[in-house]
């Protein structure tokens, strides 16, 4: 992600949630379930589609390494307008210097 939306190494939250198979339903076609995984990323507005399918085969090319199958990777963005993300202090993103470029 940091690679594909440019972003600098402070600028992430990151949340890990693991559930328990039976707590969990998932695509019931697919060979390993127990490693179906779902991306959720909050984002600013703005990433062009290039970017985005760039970060989507990066993602999917990190976990490959890790054994989990292209298949069974979901990435959801959910991107919001600058204005609607209070950051800093209960600033709004869009008066602040981010520090980065959010159009690429």
């Amino acid at each position: 992600m940091k690679t594909a939306f440019q972003l600098p190494e402070y600028d992430r939250n990151i949340r890990l949630v693991v559930h328990e198979g039976h707590r969990f339903q998932y695509m019931s076609h697919l060979a390993q379930p127990e490693y179906f995984t779902l991306i959720s990323i909050d984002c600013f507005a703005g990433r062009s589609l290039e970017t985005k399918r760039n970060l989507y085969q990066q993602m999917v090319k990190s976990l490959g390494e890790i054994g989990i199958p292209a298949d069974h990777i979901l990435i959801h963005l959910r991107e919001s307008a600058l204005e609607n993300w209070g950051i800093r202090g209960g600033q709004a993103a869009c008066d602040v210097d981010l520090g980065f470029k959010v159009n690429v």
